[in-house]
């Protein structure tokens, strides 16, 4: 055998296969969690896992150009993506397909590519799932969607995490407070995501920013923990009305929160921008600890369906099902499967009325074939047996 045959079993990397075991308690729980999006009235839906590149690069998609896989519609001649995140292509359906007047609630599960890593257990290939809500710009969506994201984490077995609270229109109304252009803004951006205290420092000093605003800009890194948001009371008095906005309703929401799970422990960091060229308010995702990267990412975006003909509030959260189970615990025992069922090879009608009984029931049936070897496992099987001319369920150890 060629050294070239011998890798023909490598996958690229991120990229990987799920086996039966660890498929089955992905499965369990994709079933699990869309039962309970379905009780809270979010309705299912399956975009494309190809689309046209424009449609995925739409809003949020913008943020999205680097990740996405490309190539040509043999067709068309048009630039063809493979999805690397679904929110643009839910916005559509919600936007063109739909057109409703009241709030809608959509959910979906699939799986997205991505050209690298991006965190989400670092896998190229996330079974992300995730909701929305299209129609409302209130506290209260905001709202409905993280308590959606506890559930999600705790139907997952995951009950050490904690949720990290943002808002993008602090350093939005900033950066205009300090009339800063789209290139001063882009790069001010780019070291406040690293923390980088003296390049911040540095940049403020060489756009000619001084004051009040200057200091706000400067003290905007330092600004995350339990106690930002009463830090940011003192801190940004000097700021401009939406920048003092998006922090009473990050404190409204924080409140309302602390109503519903007084459990779980909330941080901010109010210089934690995610997706901050297409989200347009509050922004948030929740980690586990050891694990550096968000487990779950979501925000408010409005108006992403502008493109699509309609306009609308939207906020929503994805995640990744593999990285859940990754993170979760008790989830192997929980959708523990029983022992299978062995039946011989035969045409006997009443053993045929057995099967098809305990296949119905949720039970596990497997009819030998003929000529094979036997079924075996590790762990003691049952198998039917004709007794008394009755087919029974007799236990047999394969140890």
């Amino acid at each position: 055998m060629t050294a070239r045959n011998e890798e023909r079993w490598l996958l690229p990397a991120g990229i990987e296969e799920v086996l039966p075991a660890e498929a089955h308690i992905v499965e369990a729980l994709r079933r699990e969690l869309l039962d309970l999006y379905a009780s809270w009235g979010y309705e299912l839906v399956f975009p494309p896992f190809i689309d046209y590149l424009e449609s995925l690069l739409t809003g949020t998609g913008q943020d999205l150009d680097l990740q996405t896989f490309k190539l040509t519609d043999h067709l068309t001649g048009r630039l063809l993506g493979i999805r690397a995140d679904m929110t643009p292509q839910v916005a559509r359906i919600d936007a063109h397909h739909l057109r409703r007047d009241t709030p809608t609630r959509l959910c979906y599960l699939g799986t997205v590519l991505h050209t690298q890593a991006d965190g989400f257990a670092s896998t190229r290939s996330p079974l992300q799932i995730g909701a929305e809500i299209y129609g409302h710009g209130g506290i209260a969506s905001e709202l409905e969607i993280l308590r959606l994201i506890v559930l999600t984490l705790r139907t997952a077995g995951i009950a050490d995490s904690y949720l990290d609270l943002g808002h993008v229109g602090i350093y939005r109304g900033l950066a205009r407070q300090a009339e800063l252009d789209a290139v001063q803004e882009h790069a001010l951006f780019d070291a406040l995501q690293r923390k980088a205290i003296p390049e911040i420092t540095q940049l403020i000093n060489t756009f000619g920013v001084t004051g009040a605003v200057a200091d706000m800009l400067l003290a905007l890194a330092e600004l995350n923990g339990a106690a930002a948001l009463t830090e940011a009371a003192t801190v940004l008095r000097a700021a401009a009305a939406p920048v003092r906005a998006a922090v009473d309703e990050l404190r409204q929401l924080a409140a309302e929160l602390n109503r519903w799970h007084p459990e779980i422990s909330v941080h901010y960091d109010l210089a934690e921008l995610r997706g901050y060229h297409y989200k347009t308010g509050a922004v948030f995702a929740a980690f586990v600890p050891g694990w550096g990267l968000e487990v779950v990412r979501g925000g408010r975006y409005d108006d992403i369906g502008q493109v699509f003909g309609r306009a609308r509030p939207a906020v929503g959260f994805s995640t990744d099902l593999k990285s859940l189970l990754q993170h979760g615990h008790g989830l192997a025992a929980r959708y523990q499967l029983l022992p299978p069922i062995t039946a011989p090879w035969s045409h006997d009608p009443a053993l045929h009325a057995a099967i098809d009984q305990l296949r119905a029931s949720g039970r596990r049936v497997i009819q030998a074939l003929p000529g094979a070897v036997p079924e075996t496992a590790q762990h003691e099987m049952q198998q039917l047996v004709l007794r008394d001319g009755r087919w029974e369920i007799q236990a047999v150890s394969t140890l």
